[in-house]
């Protein structure tokens, strides 16, 4: 099978996944959104207190846990970090605010797009405009330096952490915070969301699946490749959301989401944007984080970070819409991340 079959093939069986843990208890439009399951993950953990929002996802786990299996089977795990792991800490935080703004990850824009969710069109195209600035850094050379080999333990440390947080959720789940209301509540059951997690992160490895950088090389090379993956998610999910009843086509009244869509475009542009300076969208760095690159566990940490203190200082969005903290933080983003880029770019070739 051809790489671009392969993704397809990829493609469409997480689009029925996505679904299916829709169908089962997960809230609508949200089978997958990794920036919504790693601050639910947050919550849970006690990182943040918004009582709504609160539940250790296993659907994470097995992401990290199936992308670890896929490498190591494929011969592909190999332990790597040192590019300017603070620097990625830092952008996962702002790519984190942004996506709590927008409510969604990349993923979760797909989802609803398939759901029926026309708030999400304003943010593809902020998705797309923050890719558009990130690629004109990468024309002129931007880079947050090379990574360097580590060590077996270092690699499996963030997969073995998922473990312990796996042990944890089965074991002694009093140790955790479990939201009772709101979408901390809404989940399908443990072991189809740790199973779909798992197919998911196996097949994502594999395909090296990841939409930023899909939309990185139509700019860069004109070529479709990694995008097919995310159009047969799309096509997937959406045939599956018709099949199910699902689908409903309006901007009003969707599910975790709201119309203001300056703030969808601008929100998601910082993810496009910060996506690309950290090479994949919140997906890729998940699966990357499974293969040993430690800057991607780092790059995690960050969005962990940022989600905490989206929901501790009331700048992540909700239905009503973004707030006033929310817009600030968005703004606040893109310039760090102009500057991060600028630096990354024009001053390093000056030190040369």
């Amino acid at each position: 099978m051809t790489e671009k079959k392969f993704l397809i093939f990829t493609g469409l069986i997480i689009g029925v996944i996505s679904v299916a843990l829709t169908v089962y208890g997960n809230p609508a439009n949200m089978g997958f959104c990794i920036a919504c399951f790693i601050r639910d993950t947050a919550g849970s953990l006690k990182l943040h207190s918004a009582p709504i929002v609160q539940y250790m996802r296993p659907e994470i786990i097995g992401l990290v846990l199936g992308a670890a299996l896929s490498a190591l089977i494929r011969r592909e795990f190999t332990p790597k970090g040192g590019s300017s792991p603070l620097l990625r800490f830092v952008i996962g935080f702002f790519v984190m605010l942004g996506a709590l703004v927008f409510l969604g990850c990349p993923f979760r824009m797909i989802l609803r797009l398939a759901g029926g969710d026309l708030n999400a069109l304003t943010a593809v195209i902020g998705f797309i405009a923050g890719i558009g600035a990130g690629v004109f850094f990468l024309k002129r050379g931007f880079s947050l330096n090379r990574a360097y080999p580590q060590s077996k333990v270092e690699g499996l440390a963030f997969s073995i952490l998922q473990i312990v947080f796996l042990i944890v959720f089965a074991a002694v789940p009093t140790l955790l915070v479990f939201s009772t209301s709101g979408p901390g509540s809404m989940h399908a059951p443990f072991l189809l969301s740790l199973a779909a997690g798992l197919v998911v992160g196996f097949f994502a490895q594999k395909s090296r699946l990841c939409m930023a950088g899909g939309i990185r090389d139509l700019f860069l090379f004109k070529d479709i490749t990694l995008l097919s993956g995310f159009v047969a998610i799309f096509v997937a999910a959406l045939i599956a959301n018709l099949a199910v009843g699902q689908f409903h086509l309006s901007f009003e009244g969707q599910p975790v989401a709201h119309t203001q869509h300056l703030w969808n475009f601008l929100g998601m542009s910082v993810v496009g944007f910060g996506s690309v300076l950290l090479g994949g969208c919140p997906l890729r760095q998940l699966i990357l984080s499974g293969e040993g690159n430690t800057d991607s566990a780092m790059t995690i940490l960050g969005f962990a970070a940022g989600a905490a203190f989206a929901h501790n200082f009331s700048l992540a969005s909700s239905g009503a819409g973004a707030t006033t903290g929310g817009k600030i933080s968005v703004i606040v983003a893109l310039v760090i991340l102009t500057l991060i880029a600028f630096f990354g770019t024009f001053k390093k070739g000056e030190n040369k």
